[in-house]
């Protein structure tokens, strides 16, 4: 039998015998599947989940319930057993798969991992999004087999994630560094960072074990910008760990070249833990009215909605907010930016009515917020970007594949699929629900082709410049040379230029030179006035568009760097911007894309004019101005609390002189339990929730 002919709405509006009838039928069915040619069949492995739901609402199938876990056994999915009405194998089963200390229970795909993980395989892995494959990390750090552990992830939103669970699991057993300032100890250690954070670290010894998560991006040709500094972060851990284990979506082959160095199982499934509903809608006349159709069902929610661009998430969630009301309790939310980001902000509006927002310009902490609120269903709808798909899990029932670009280029099936497999969450949606309003991509393989798993001597230059020397071919080593000379850079100033762009750099050496002819302007120590940021900036735009830096000018630029450094705390900096706003309300934040470039872009570009110009001027130290940069002219201990979800905005109440990480900890901790009038209701549950803080 096809499971692809069972009408299960048909078979949910039944009651009774007729009910009965259709489960046992179903029950029947699947077993003779199991025995037959494809027992690995999605289709075939969606009747547990779907089951799952049936018998939870219908009381009448109260006496499957022992069947449907000897289904769930044979199928393998274990983590459905019900070990209360189980038999007694059944029951025996699932408890040896349950992880006490981890309150989860492993289906028997998340077991063959582990046995080839836990006998020291390197490995590789391919499964879709409800696999579970962040339980695989737990997991092994639970076993005390490893000791230092490195963990890649694409974004610093997904990072604050991994750092609250390991956290919460592992804080007695553990030290978790995040934040570049993080002191390393002689104990246990879990380095959690971006590629580029990881990269810069030279704390991080010996290491157990590197874990890289959505590894499909050290491939060159999917044309991500950080791919270089992906791969040479990656190579440099690699070379000091004992084992590496990459996850990921959707991939079919991983191809290898440059005589194997690194050995690996890889490992592909299809193996799913929710079913899905797909609802073509692509013929629709009017499809923003059948969007706004869908997002006010209570059944579809939580729903995300997939755009884009940030504009368009802005101008929909605003749109829907002019026409619905899905919830009316996050007024104390929408209050709270007004007041603290802006009150001609778009989003503020739209988050009183229900609608979230979720894309790379929302500060990182209200971004956090607004996930956090999605999951728990106070905002049921979010409108995002792919910022969200590939950065941070959700508890979304449906997905709504509202466009079908990003950066205006049509998206590749394998994006598609990641999109498609955010739909349904294991132990609270078994059945997801997308909802397509365009034509899908055509499926192809997936192929990853790691330039770290290259041949060195066809690698391209901002990846060799990272190569140890023992690793170095003569071609390479030419090459290398060759770039040391023309760009008049040392090798770890080599390291730098490769992250900007090694064509960037050359015309910033020609750009700096020529004016150091002319003037000393570039030239200072400690922090710049007016005018030599007016300069420094005009470098940066002979190279690159000011809009990559959040501004519409060049003295826009300038001017928020001078305002930033001027304000005495955030939310002025930001009601400022909301009372001069002479923009369209859609460019509003754009000011957080200029926060976002204060953190990394700005800082690299203005070190590499400073190494220009103390060919010339050895007296100029730029050292100051950048680390205040980086960190919004602020406290180190301020931005290190914003990316763990804690918005400057309250921070910046509470920090004295002289404060550490620990000591403003504790100062907002015992604001919390003391309920200190310096933190409103609303404002006390969030810091609650962000650091983990029992609320009495």
């Amino acid at each position: 039998m096809t499971f692809e002919a069972v009408n299960w709405v048909e078979v949910g509006r039944n009651s009774g015998d007729d009910l009965k009838r259709s489960v046992f039928r179903l029950l029947r069915n699947a077993s003779a599947a199991i025995n037959g040619d494809d027992p690995h069949d999605p289709k075939l492995l969606e009747v547990v989940p779907r089951l799952a739901d049936l018998i939870a609402t219908k009381p009448e199938l109260k006496s499957f319930k022992e069947a449907y876990s000897a289904l769930a056994r044979a199928t393998g999915l274990w983590n459905y057993i019900d070990k209360s009405s189980a038999d007694t194998a059944d029951a025996i089963v699932a408890e040896a798969v349950t992880a006490d200390e981890l309150g989860v229970t492993f289906h028997r795909e998340q077991i063959a991992v582990l046995n080839d993980l836990l006998a020291g395989r390197n490995v590789i892995l391919s499964a879709p999004t409800s696999f579970g494959k962040s339980l695989l990390i737990d997991a092994l750090l639970a076993t005390g087999k490893y000791e230092r552990i490195a963990i890649v992830l694409p974004t610093i939103a997904l990072l604050d994630e991994f750092r609250r669970r390991l956290r919460r699991r592992f804080r007695d057993r553990f030290d978790v560094i995040m934040h570049p300032g993080d002191v390393v100890g002689d104990g246990p250690t879990i380095f959690l960072g971006t590629q580029e954070r990881l990269l810069n670290r030279d704390d991080l010894g010996s290491l157990d074990l590197t874990v890289v998560d959505e590894f499909y991006k050290l491939d060159a040709d999917r044309k991500d910008e950080r791919s270089a500094s992906l791969n040479a972060a990656v190579y440099r851990l690699l070379a000091r760990s004992r084992q590496f284990f990459f996850l990921g979506p959707n991939i079919d082959t991983v191809r290898v070249s440059g005589g194997g160095r690194w050995q690996f199982n890889f490992i592909k499934t299809r193996f799913a833990t929710v079913a899905v509903d797909t609802f073509d809608l692509r013929a629709i006349p009017d499809k923003r009215e059948r969007l706004l159709e869908e997002i006010g069902k209570e059944e579809n929610w939580p729903a995300l909605v997939f755009v884009s661009s940030p504009d368009k998430a802005n101008t929909l969630a605003s749109e829907a907010a002019k026409e619905m009301a899905v919830t009316e309790s996050r007024g104390e939310f929408s209050d709270w930016l007004g007041e603290n980001v802006g009150s001609r902000w778009s989003v503020v509006r739209s988050v009183r009515f229900g609608f979230a927002v979720h894309h790379g310009r929302i500060p990182r902490a209200i971004a956090s917020h607004m996930v956090r609120l999605f999951n728990t269903g106070h905002l049921p709808v979010l409108f995002c970007t792919s910022t969200l798909i590939e950065g941070v899990n959700t508890a979304a029932k449906t997905v709504l594949i509202y466009d079908k670009q990003i950066k205006r280029a049509d998206y590749d099936f394998f994006t598609f699929s990641n999109i498609k497999g955010r739909a349904g969450r294991l132990g609270e949606h078994h059945i997801g629900r997308v909802f397509l309003f365009n034509e899908p991509p055509e499926q192809v393989e997936m192929e990853v082709s790691p330039t770290v798993f290259s041949d060195e001597d066809d690698a391209p230059d901002d990846y060799v410049v990272f190569l140890e020397d023992e690793d170095k071919s003569d071609v390479v080593e030419d090459r290398i040379s060759e770039l040391r000379r023309s760009l008049d850079l040392d090798p770890a100033g080599l390291r730098l230029a490769a992250s900007i762009g090694l064509d960037v750099v050359a015309e910033i050496k020609r750009t700096v030179e020529n004016r150091l002819r002319f003037s000393t302007q570039l030239v200072f120590r400690g922090q710049p006035d007016y005018d030599t940021i007016r300069v420094l900036v005009n470098v940066v735009t002979q190279v690159k568009k000011v809009g990559e830096y959040g501004a519409k000018s060049e003295a826009q630029l300038v001017l928020r760097i001078s305002r930033l450094r001027r304000a005495r705390t955030i939310k002025e900096f930001l009601r400022e911007h909301d009372d001069n706003l002479q923009e369209k309300e859609l460019d509003f934040d754009l000011v957080f894309k200029f926060l976002r470039a204060c953190e990394y872009g700005l800082p690299q570009i203005f070190s590499i004019i400073e190494i220009y110009v103390k060919r010339k001027h050895p007296e100029a130290d730029y050292h100051l101005f950048l680390r205040s940069l980086a960190r919004w002219f602020r406290a180190e201990e301020l931005k290190n609390l914003d990316e763990e979800g804690v918005p400057i905005q309250i921070t910046e109440r509470f920090h004295r002189n002289g404060d550490t990480y620990s000591s403003l900890v504790e100062r907002l901790s015992t604001a919390v339990t003391s309920r200190s009038p310096q933190l409103s209701e609303f404002e006390r549950a969030w810091v609650a929730n962000a650091l983990d803080i029992p609320l009495g």
